[in-house]
């Protein structure tokens, strides 16, 4: 099998350099930077090109051999996430002078529709395959009251005809993309993300409630990890807080805020703690460094994940990976990562009453929450790293062997 040695990464509006939950970082930026360094440990030498978004920051970051980090210049580096679409042109033309210049490479691999459309235009400059990975949907998001701007959805309309393969995160998205996209499935490959086990592994929860400085006490430690937005659902975890039946249970609220409304969804649940008279149960904490967060997972008795809807749900994987049962919404990549009644449970239409009662029945019962953690752990056991990069290294090497998808 020919094997691909050189990899063009496209991550435009967000770099697996910033830290996950400051602004629109996320998951995207943990896939990214994760998926980046298993892949150069198994030989792939990758390039993330990525925007410059501040001046002070160098021309390439070497992150590890064979993981590099590149910023273009395109716009102002202030510039709002609403008005990226503005700079695609200039990224592209940031890129391709670069590979000419620096770089031959083997394949695209383009993460976000922003990024999809300048993978669209390198892959027929540079003529090599471009795999696309969109984390997000925007018809998805629609679905879920969440709606995109139609020049979104022609994009990744547009980028799915030229990419030559697309990878879907588990089978919900595959789905997703054959029935509101018309994708034929040979175009999708199922390419699940992983997580780090050496640092999201179970460990003693009432030692990490202390090393944290929360009460000793034996109160109930509800979690929920995201940033602040209408996606990730943090009034629904506010309102099934206080339906909880256990009254001394507190809530922690790990993020910040996020997108152009982002402070203002931090006031409103804010406002909404206060009016349900939970305020003084909650503990708000500002984002932290990704392999921090492994204390807070494993000091909670409970994960909760309300989002709208989620490609895959890594907050879901990390908590599970940490031996912690979790509450989610029955949406997208969540049905896949908690099973139903053995890993935790699942809530139709994001109801913060049934909310409430899924927590309240490991809250009532600490041997079947011990049991679902234990599976919840060793669920999470078969996600890592290294296979996702392993399963993409094959499609990457097999894509070069092929003719490129004509979007003509």
């Amino acid at each position: 099998m020919l094997l691909v040695r050189t990899l063009a990464v496209l991550s435009l509006h967000t770099s697996p350099l910033v830290q996950p939950g400051v602004g629109d970082s996320g998951g995207m930026n943990v896939y990214v930077r994760e998926l980046v360094s298993s892949l150069a440990q198994a030989g792939v030498r990758s390039t993330v090109f990525t925007r410059r978004d501040g001046l002070d920051l160098p021309d390439v970051v070497d992150v590890e051999p064979g993981f590099r980090v590149v910023h273009i210049d395109a716009g102002p580096a202030d510039l709002p996430k609403e008005r990226l679409p503005e700079v695609v042109g200039a990224f592209t033309d940031g890129v391709l002078a670069h590979l000419r210049s620096h770089d031959d490479v083997d394949a695209i691999h383009a993460n976000y529709w922003l990024s999809g459309v300048a993978g669209h235009t390198l892959k027929h400059a540079l003529d090599i395959p471009l795999v696309s990975t969109f984390h997000t949907l925007a018809r998805v998001k629609a679905e879920t009251g969440d709606a995109e701007p139609q020049r979104r959805i022609d994009a990744e309309v547009a980028v799915m005809r030229c990419s030559d393969a697309i990878t879907a995160s588990c089978p919900a998205e595959a789905q997703q993309l054959e029935r509101l996209y018309d994708m034929p499935p040979e175009r999708i490959q199922l390419v699940p993300p992983g997580v780090i086990h050496a640092f999201f592994s179970p460990g003693d929860r009432r030692g990490a409630q202390r090393a944290l400085g929360l009460h000793d006490d034996g109160h109930p430690v509800l979690l929920f990890v995201g940033r602040i937005q209408p996606l990730k659902g943090v009034d629904v975890a506010i309102a099934a807080l206080a339906e909880v039946t256990h009254d001394d249970a507190e809530l922690l609220i790990v993020g910040g805020p996020s997108g152009p409304d982002g402070h203002a969804e931090a006031a409103k649940a804010h406002a909404l703690a206060d009016e349900l008279g939970v305020g003084d149960r909650i503990t708000w904490v500002d984002p932290q460094p990704h392999y921090r967060l492994a204390s807070y997972y494993r000091a909670a008795d409970v994960c909760v994940v309300p989002s709208r809807s989620e490609s895959f749900g890594l907050v879901a994987l990390e908590a599970a990976a940490c031996g912690v049962p979790v509450v989610a919404a029955a949406v997208g990549g969540l049905r896949t990562l908690v099973e139903h009644g053995r890993t935790g449970y699942l809530v139709e239409d994001r109801d913060p009453t049934m909310f409430a009662r899924s927590i309240d029945r490991l809250l009532r019962d600490p041997v079947r929450a011990a049991a679902m953690g234990e599976a919840a752990a060793a669920h999470a056991r078969g996600f890592t790293w290294s296979t996702t990069a392993a399963r993409l290294r094959r499609l990457y090497a097999d894509l070069t062997t092929r003719a490129l998808v004509d979007c003509a």
